[in-house]
């Protein structure tokens, strides 16, 4: 496998291409294309998309940023073939823009998006969520598969024994710019939100994927507060508050180390037990 930083950077750095079809009304959409990470699944992982989808949209209205991002996955993608975003501008003013952004490959579109970007403004500042605590201390450290980072977590996911639906997971991503923040951020919060409503569970963790269930992201939806960089700790505090009906629910805060909130996140998945 090669050196997955490495690989997950190749990916965010989107190609322009031709646009797909004559412009319209609202202009010619443009069109990207990103490689896949070279990893050992057969399918994408959904992370990739969704920085793939923060990026293709940054790079559509340069001079915004990416404030809200909500993605839908009907079909999954192959991992041996590229990607094509193409995006549909809806509205570009002065201060907002909104997009839709379709991800494509030969089997017709695999996940597509509505994306809100905002020019920054200055106003009021203030925010109501419980302070972030200290940050976990390396004898929490644990490995994430996909996560090139030292991340540091509450809860062993991959644990048999029942726990609270939570989980504070600490990350430490190299800087990759004000630019790439946003995209790897959201390439983190499609890991572990699956594996924080399963803790109730007795005697199922994540590593059961597979095999005591099966699972997939159906949706997932971003909201980004402030800007930020990535070379600092960032907590990301999930909580899951259901799971029913072969489906699981959940949600998180991104804060910095200081306490300030800069994303927010939710996802819904199918989650469907083996008997």
């Amino acid at each position: 496998m090669p050196d997955l930083w490495s690989d997950l950077l190749a990916c965010l750095d989107l190609r322009e291409l031709p646009p797909a079809r004559d412009a319209g009304a609202g202009g010619a959409p443009a069109v990207y294309e990103g490689r896949n990470q070279r990893l050992s699944y057969h399918r994408l992982f959904g992370g990739q998309l969704l920085a793939q989808f923060a990026r293709a949209g940054a790079l559509a209205c340069p001079g915004k940023a990416v404030k809200s991002l909500h993605v839908l996955f009907p079909r999954e993608g192959r991992s041996d073939e590229p990607v094509r975003y193409e995006v549909e501008r809806h509205r570009e003013g002065g201060t907002f823009a909104t997009l839709t952004i379709d991800a494509r490959q030969s089997s017709g579109v695999i996940a597509t998006a509505s994306v809100s970007l905002h020019a920054a403004e200055g106003g009021p500042d203030h925010q109501t969520v419980p302070k972030a605590p200290a940050v976990l201390g390396p004898e929490h450290r644990v490995e994430i598969d996909l996560l090139p980072w030292e991340t540091r977590a509450s809860a062993d996911l991959d644990a048999a024994a029942s726990g609270p639906p939570e989980l504070d997971l600490w990350m430490r991503i190299p800087d990759a710019g004000p630019d790439g923040a946003p995209a790897l951020t959201a390439y983190a919060t499609d890991l572990s939100l699956i594996g924080t409503a399963l803790r109730p569970v007795q005697g199922i963790g994540q590593r059961d994927a597979g095999t005591a269930f099966i699972s997939a992201v159906t949706s997932h939806t971003l909201w980004f507060h402030r800007p930020f960089r990535t070379r600092d700790w960032l907590l990301f505090r999930q909580h899951s508050p259901l799971l029913a009906h072969g489906r699981c629910f959940g949600r998180g805060d991104v804060l910095t180390e200081d306490g300030a909130l800069v994303a927010s996140y939710a996802q819904e998945a199918l989650l469907r037990f083996r008997r």
